[in-house]
C-alpha cells in the first residue's frame, strides 16, 4: 500500500447556510451539517451589518471520492462574507474523483473569499461554482489554484483538474466558463492558456455599480500578473503566475478597491487571515 493511497471510505459532506437580517443586523438564520463539513460561530468585526463565517473542512484535505457541497442563501439586504482557515489540499487519488460543489444563493450580498486551493501531484479533482443573484444581489468571489505542491518541489505530473463556473443574475447568464487541466495537455503549455506557469486564479465581481471608471482604477491597482475585464454587469480579474502568496495579496488588493463602491463599505479583512 502506497501512504498517499485513501485507507478509508470516502467523506460525503453538505454543509447549508441561510443568512437573513433582523433589524440592522445579519444573522445566520439556518445552519445544517451532514458528514465533515462545518461554519464556526458567527462573526462580527465589522458591526451587526456584516455576518463573518469561516467554513472549515475538519479532515484538512480532500482525497479522491471525497464530495463536498456548500449551499449559501444570503437573504435580501443581508451581507456575508465567508471564508476558509487554510488552503485546501487535494491529495493524491487512485482513481476516484473528489468534487467540491458550490451552490450561491444572492438576494443580498455575499463576499466568497477562501484561500488558496493545491492540487496534489495525481489528484483528480472536480470544482463547480454556480452563483445566482437576484435583480439587485451583490457578490465579490474568487478561485486561487496552484497545480502541485510548488513549494517542495512538486510538479503536478499526473492527474486531471475539471473547472466550472456559472454566475447568473435573475436567471440570465453573465459568466460560464469550464476547463480541464491535465499534466502536458495543451492548456497546461500553450501560450493561450497557463503558459508553464503552476498558479492561476480569477476573481469575480457582480453589481450595478460597474463602471469604466472604476475598471480603470482597479486596472491601476492590479499587480503586473493581473490582467481585468469588464463585461455587462461583471468584472473578471485574471492572475497568472507562480505565488499563491502574491494571487491572494494581488486579488485582495483589488477586493479593498471595489468593496467600497460595490458595498459602501471600507475593506474589513477577515481575523482568521491574520493568523
Amino acid at each position: 500500500m502506497r501512504l498517499a493511497d485513501p485507507v478509508a471510505a470516502p467523506w460525503k459532506a453538505e454543509l447549508s447556510l441561510g443568512f437573513t437580517q433582523r433589524g440592522a443586523r445579519t444573522v445566520l438564520a439556518e445552519r445544517r451539517a451532514e458528514g465533515p463539513l462545518v461554519v464556526q460561530k458567527a462573526l462580527y468585526p465589522e458591526g451587526e451589518a456584516v455576518c463573518h463565517a469561516i467554513v472549515v473542512h475538519p479532515p484538512g484535505g480532500i482525497a479522491g471520492g471525497d464530495e463536498l457541497s456548500l449551499n449559501a442563501r444570503i437573504e435580501e439586504k443581508s451581507h456575508s462574507l465567508l471564508t476558509t482557515p487554510g488552503a485546501g489540499k487535494w491529495y493524491r487519488s487512485a482513481g476516484p474523483w473528489a468534487s467540491q460543489r458550490l451552490s450561491l444563493q444572492v438576494e443580498g450580498t455575499l463576499e466568497w473569499l477562501p484561500r488558496e486551493t493545491i492540487v496534489f501531484n495525481g489528484a483528480r479533482a472536480s470544482l463547480e461554482c454556480h452563483v445566482r443573484l437576484g435583480e439587485e444581489a451583490r457578490y465579490i468571489g474568487w478561485e486561487i489554484v496552484c497545480l502541485g505542491r510548488t513549494g517542495s518541489g512538486e510538479a503536478f505530473a499526473a492527474g486531471a483538474l475539471q473547472l466550472e463556473t456559472t454566475v447568473s443574475r435573475a436567471g440570465r447568464l453573465l459568466f460560464l466558463e469550464r476547463g480541464r487541466v491535465e499534466p502536458g495537455g495543451r492548456l497546461m503549455r500553450s501560450p493561450a492558456g497557463l503558459g508553464g506557469r503552476t498558479v492561476f486564479g480569477t476573481l469575480l465581481a457582480a453589481s450595478t455599480a460597474l463602471d469604466k471608471d472604476l475598471l480603470r482604477l482597479c486596472r491601476e491597482e492590479a499587480a503586473d500578473h493581473v490582467a481585468i475585464t469588464l463585461l455587462p454587469g461583471l468584472l473578471v480579474a485574471r492572475y497568472l503566475g507562480d505565488s499563491t502568496a502574491q494571487a491572494f495579496e494581488a486579488f485582495s488588493r483589488l477586493w479593498r478597491r471595489l468593496r467600497p463602491t460595490l458595498m459602501g463599505r471600507a475593506a474589513v479583512p477577515p481575523r482568521i487571515w491574520a493568523t
